[in-house]
Parts: structure tokens; C-alpha cells; sequence
């Protein structure tokens, strides 16, 4: 099959350091290319891959402290997926709704991978204007604020089965890992670790839009006993990180869409501990790879228990729900459903009829 993946350009494909979307677009276009499928990857410039690569960007924009404006680069992008649009089976983009106008009247069928929240005002008026565009959900609950959209599948991420590996032995130390955000609870995660007396390590980014967040609640808040603030790590560095550390905490406030960094400590063996919010209760199985928690107190209870958790069972869960080999059988599913439907309807292949119902391909 000839397939286009279209990834954001705000990091390279696979990133340098954090970035959940480019990773996952790079562990589905290495499977696809494993697989012996014709993959061409529109993405940055600085992206590495086995597939045909389309620059779109000198470098990873993220990077790049001359960009001003990313979105001349994501329009650079759009214009040259529909240059090659011909000659593809299939267009798969992971840029949100940028593509939608174009995805309207090219001649081959799309789908689109929505990596973000959707709970947001704005969001129904532009979905209902493109209610015909196939979209694939990470997780059920990633659904629920546009439970109408045209839904064709939920797809868990998956990472390669040999990236990690599994450390049976538990560590002493609690581990944080991703953005130092007000929705990813990094304040709490403090408060959880010193209640329980047990030390905590950060690793994390500090995005722009975060930095007040971070002075001003976090950073004093990082000089008592503890706590260590590590600064943003690689894919390099999370083995030993989420490896040795007695657990990941993930005090959520917000309707997390997925949250690679659970997947990546199962596959560590590591058990999560997360607040009962937005997908963790599909991914995490409650007292078997980790505890689901409504609250300070409940954490801090169940890191006295964590313990007591299989760290093998843990890895077998990764291997059995969220390898990169399963995501890729998922996806191909999608694009070969989307492919016939087209053929049958006898119409320009992009434009696919609301499904009545979404197909769940993964689970």
C-alpha cells in the first residue's frame, strides 16, 4: 500500500527530546516500513526515518529559535502533500484540522488522528462544517465533548516491543515525566511525594506558554527536601528513568487523550499511579499495572501499596495492548476499511459518509 503519514513540524520525526505526536507518527511509519509497505513521511527536515522523507521544514520548529510563525510552514506543508496526493492509496494526517479544506478535494481517501483534548468552545463549528472527514480517536474518552463526529476507529498508541525493557526490580524514588504544566499536576505530584515521604525526580520540559506556571508555583516548590528537577529528557534516558524509579505519578487535571509516558513505564515494568482522568482508566488496570486515584489522600496511600504490584505483569500488559506492531494492524484496518468504502460508494475517495457507528480496533 502507498500511504502518507503528514505529521506536525513543531519537532522532528522521531523528536529530540519530549514529543508525544512526532513519536507516535515515527513508531507507525517505521512498522509500516517494517511491514513492506511504500511509506512517504512529510515532516521536518532533521526527521529520521526509513521511509521517503518530504521536508517541509529545515529542522524541527520547536528548535529553531529564528521561527516566527509556524503555520507558513504547515501551509508549505498541505501545498505539497497535494502536489504528491496521486500518487498515494492513502493520506493519513496527525496535524489536527489544518487539512480539512484541502482533504475536501483531493482525489484519494484520508483519515485523520486527533492527538489532542476536544473539550474545547470553538471546536463544534468547525467539525460540524467537515462532519464527513474519517477521524481516529486515541482513546474512547478523547470522544466524549464530539461523541458525533465521524468517528471510524479508536487506536491505543503502541511503542516498539524492544525500545524498553523490563527492570524487575523496584526502585526508591517516584518518578515524573513530561510537561511541567497546571493540567499535568506538577504541583501536586510535589505535595503527593513529601505526604508520603517518598522522593520524587522531574523530568520535563517548560513550554513558553508554561514558564509563569513554573516560577511562580513550581520552581519554589523545588527547594525543599525530596524533590530533584532533572529538566526534559530524551527517549535515550527513560529507560533508567521510568526503570528504576518505584513508580510513574500522574496527578492529572486534565481529560489526558492518552498519555504515551503510561505505555512507556509498563513497558518499563514500572506501575503508574494517575488520577482518574481522561483515558488513564482504559490504559491503567486498577491494582494490577498501577492504582486509579481521586484525590492527594488516595495517592499517597496507594504509593504504600505499590509495592505489592507484579512488575512482569506490568511488561505482559504492554506487550499484550500497546506494542507498535499492534497500533500498525490497527491503523491498516482503518485505511483498508476507508479504501473499500470508497471503491463501493463509487465517489471522489475522500468524502466518506458519517459512520453510524465508530469501529473500535483496538483494546
Amino acid at each position: 500500500m502507498r500511504i502518507a503519514q503528514v505529521a506536525p513540524l513543531y519537532e522532528s520525526v522521531p523528536p529530540k527530546l519530549y514529543g508525544g505526536t512526532e513519536r507516535v507518527v515515527s513508531y507507525l511509519t517505521e512498522e509500516l516500513v517494517r511491514q513492506g509497505h511504500q511509506v512517504t513521511l512529510f515532516a521536518s527536515g532533521d526527521s529520521i526515518t526509513s521511509a521517503r522523507l518530504v521536508p517541509c521544514a529545515p529542522r524541527a520548529l520547536r528548535l529553531d529559535a529564528s521561527v516566527q510563525d509556524s503555520l507558513a510552514y504547515h501551509i508549505v506543508e498541505l501545498e505539497k502533500v497535494a502536489q504528491l496526493a496521486d500518487t498515494f492509496d492513502l493520506i493519513h494526517f496527525h496535524i489536527d484540522y489544518l487539512h480539512f479544506p484541502l482533504s475536501r478535494r483531493l482525489p484519494v481517501p484520508t483519515v485523520t488522528t486527533l492527538h489532542g483534548r476536544l473539550d474545547i468552545a470553538d471546536l463544534p463549528y468547525l467539525y460540524r462544517e467537515f462532519s464527513e472527514m474519517p477521524v481516529v480517536s486515541i482513546s474512547d474518552a478523547q470522544r466524549r465533548p464530539l461523541p458525533w463526529l465521524n468517528w471510524v476507529a479508536t487506536v491505543y498508541h503502541g511503542l516498539p516491543e524492544h525500545l524498553y525493557r523490563l527492570q524487575p526490580t523496584p526502585g526508591k524514588y517516584l518518578a515524573f515525566l513530561g510537561r511541567i504544566s497546571p493540567e499535568k499536576g506538577a504541583h501536586t505530584a510535589i505535595e503527593i511525594a513529601r505526604r508520603a515521604g517518598v522522593p520524587l525526580r522531574m523530568a520535563a520540559k517548560v513550554d513558553r506558554a508554561d514558564r509563569d506556571y513554573f516560577e511562580r508555583v513550581v520552581r519554589p516548590l523545588l527547594q525543599g527536601p525530596l524533590v530533584e528537577f532533572i529538566g526534559e529528557i530524551g527517549e535515550t534516558q527513560k529507560q533508567e528513568f521510568l526503570g528504576n524509579a518505584l513508580a510513574l505519578l500522574l496527578p492529572l487535571d486534565w481529560p489526558e487523550p492518552f498519555g504515551l509516558v503510561m505505555i512507556e513505564a509498563l513497558a518499563c515494568g514500572t506501575p503508574v499511579i494517575a488520577f482518574r482522568r481522561g483515558s488513564v482508566p482504559e490504559l491503567i488496570a486498577d491494582g494490577v499495572t498501577g492504582f486509579i486515584v481521586d484525590g492527594v489522600e488516595q495517592a499517597v496511600r496507594a504509593i504504600e501499596q505499590v509495592g505489592q504490584l507484579d512488575r512482569r505483569m506490568c511488561r505482559q500488559v504492554f506487550e499484550q495492548r500497546f506494542t507498535a506492531a499492534r497500533m500498525c494492524r490497527d491503523y491498516l484496518q482503518v485505511y483498508r476499511a476507508l479504501l473499500g468504502r470508497s471503491r463501493r460508494a463509487g465517489l471522489r475517495p475522500a468524502v466518506v459518509q458519517p459512520a453510524a457507528a465508530g469501529l473500535r480496533t483496538a483494546g
